[in-house]
């Protein structure tokens, strides 16, 4: 049995990973897939992926994107969620800020360097006009601690995926003032160079799994109870997010890549263009 590590967010985008996990699946090819959640989010994964505390990562496109021009030794091996990932733009509730324009040069709680939620404020700020040389931010590591920074006042607003906060807003912690969509697909899966090179069949079995569970995954039967069990989410907030997403069996095109890093240049996140056999390897 071959063990291969797996690491991704603890959000309902990763449910399809768990349910073939469950169902023995990767087993049946003699693979033991062993998943990590890593409620820290894409900063941490590209961590990992460079320190080898994960063979594959389920990652925001622009983080590893970011990541790989920068040295990280991994290939995007497909693209795993299709639709832009829809980030809500949240204050705290009690706050006095009403609109986007309010929260021009304040402070911006975000995971970790590099994350998403620090990659999106600044394609949020460029969508506003502001000067994104001013951005302020405040690491929080994760949801609760954007709880903490908001309540607290140590940090003014944080984005994050809207319907996994919308419990949140739900219960009066968090309002949302705006909402801020990826302009590309979302997730992408990357893995390792190294376990690219040394198990290219295992990772090839473990694609075909994947993409086999998530063709089919909005017809399981009672799909969107479970999700809303397992995600703490109201019904009916399930439904709206399963009918906004489509996950993907694809690789990613030169075109979207291009687009992303043309974006990623044009706000100073990255300083050069890496090529597309630099960052895209398909199995």
């Amino acid at each position: 049995m071959k063990t291969i590590k797996i690491a991704g967010v603890p959000e309902h985008f990763n449910l399809p990973w768990h349910l073939t996990i469950g169902n023995k699946e990767f087993e049946t090819q003699n693979i033991d897939l062993q998943w990590t959640d890593v409620p820290e989010g894409t900063g941490k994964m590209c961590q990992m992926l460079r320190d080898g505390s994960t063979d594959i990562a389920v990652i925001l496109s622009e983080g590893i994107v970011k990541d790989i021009v920068a040295g990280n030794p991994s290939k995007i091996v497909q693209v795993y969620v299709d639709s832009p990932l829809i980030w809500g733009i949240h204050v705290a509730a009690n706050s006095n800020y009403q609109t986007l324009a309010d929260i021009e040069n304040t402070k911006i709680a975000i995971s970790r360097l590099g994350s998403g939620s620090q990659l999106m404020a600044y394609v949020n700020a460029n969508n506003q006009g502001w000067k994104t040389d001013n951005l302020q931010f405040e690491i929080i590591n994760t949801i609760d601690g954007a709880v903490e920074a908001l309540t607290n006042g140590t940090a003014d607003y944080f984005m994050w995926e809207r319907f996994m906060t919308k419990p949140l807003v739900d219960k009066g912690i968090f309002r949302k003032i705006a909402d801020c969509p990826t302009p590309w697909p979302c997730f992408v899966i990357a893995v390792r160079d190294e376990v690219l090179e040394q198990n290219p069949e295992a990772i090839k079995s473990i694609l075909s799994i994947i993409n086999n569970m998530t063709a089919s995954f909005k017809s399981i039967q009672g799909i969107d109870s479970i999700l809303a069990f397992e995600y703490h989410q109201k019904i009916e907030d399930i439904q709206e997010w399963l009918s906004l997403t489509e996950w993907s069996q694809s690789q990613l095109s030169t075109e979207m890549l291009n687009n992303i890093q043309n974006q990623l240049l044009e706000l100073k996140i990255i300083d050069k263009i890496g090529t597309f056999d630099e960052i895209v390897k398909t199995v």
